[in-house]
């Protein structure tokens, strides 16, 4: 049975689209009042029509980028379907009976996963490594966040459960965050290792895609493309059972381990 407390179910209005801004602060800290430094120069100082030209534009690519990216934000973390966890009951095609959630230390999906399978056992894995995660945004957000329980810290390259021991993984938001392919790679080996023949691993990310770049601007770089989760998944010996978009922005990737799978 489930050990950690359950958190309330209602979610702030905004509670999304301020954690982006708390945890990527500095972007908007810095390019807001860059992009509105720019159009005062364009509106005071006497340069020339090119260069004019060329400053406006820049400053307003940037003031409208960071607006774009916390109404996406918003959308995508307080309004869309997502948020709501039902998508996830309807996607697996059994409920769980022995599943693992991993996040990197930012963990909301705990307790709903909880209220969704409470007969299931249940664990929950932190597998943060500031040697393989190295972005910033990470460190920030463990930092500033509240967990909705309690999560055991585990090695990514060295899971302790047993080989075929669970039937569910959730790896939601997570498994960009490892840096290097290599250690994406021993991360996904190992999901391999621990889930049964026929069980699940369902996947969640970003994609570096246009319509992230749209939303994001060159904060879609700390996503992968789609290729790379394919490839990654058939390396370490998963399936595609099912793939779909929730919103526009996020990919689903249901992923099974064959029974044949060694």
């Amino acid at each position: 049975m489930n050990k950690w407390p359950k958190p309330p179910t209602v979610r702030g209005r905004y509670q999304g689209v301020l954690q982006i801004f708390r945890y990527n602060w500095p972007y908007y800290a810095v390019g807001a009042p860059a992009g509105l430094l720019g159009l005062g120069v364009v509106a005071l100082a006497p340069i020339p029509t090119v260069p004019k030209v060329l400053i406006a534009l820049g400053s307003s690519c940037v003031i409208a980028g960071a607006i774009t990216s916390l109404v996406v934000s918003h959308y995508i973390y307080d309004l869309s379907p997502l948020c709501q966890r039902r998508w996830i009951v309807e996607t697996l095609p059994e409920r769980p009976k022995h599943w693992v959630n991993i996040h990197a230390g930012l963990d909301e999906t705990s307790g709903a996963l909880a209220r969704l399978f409470p007969e299931a056992r249940a664990k929950v894995w932190e597998i943060y490594d500031p040697a393989a995660m190295t972005e910033p945004s990470i460190a920030r957000a463990r930092r500033l966040a509240s967990c909705e329980g309690a999560a055991t810290h585990v090695d990514f390259r060295r899971l302790p459960l047993q080989d075929c021991a669970c039937d569910t993984i959730f790896v939601i938001f997570t498994a960009h965050e490892l840096r290097s392919a290599q250690a994406r790679r021993r991360f996904f080996k190992e999901l391999h290792r621990v889930v049964k023949p026929r069980g699940h691993l369902l996947l969640v990310e970003h994609l570096r895609d246009l319509k992230n770049f749209l939303a994001f601007g060159p904060g879609f770089f700390h996503f992968y493309p789609r290729r790379q989760w394919v490839l990654l998944a058939n390396e370490a010996g998963f399936a595609i059972a099912k793939e779909f978009n929730i919103t526009p922005f996020v990919r689903v990737f249901l992923l099974v381990r064959p029974a044949q799978s060694a």
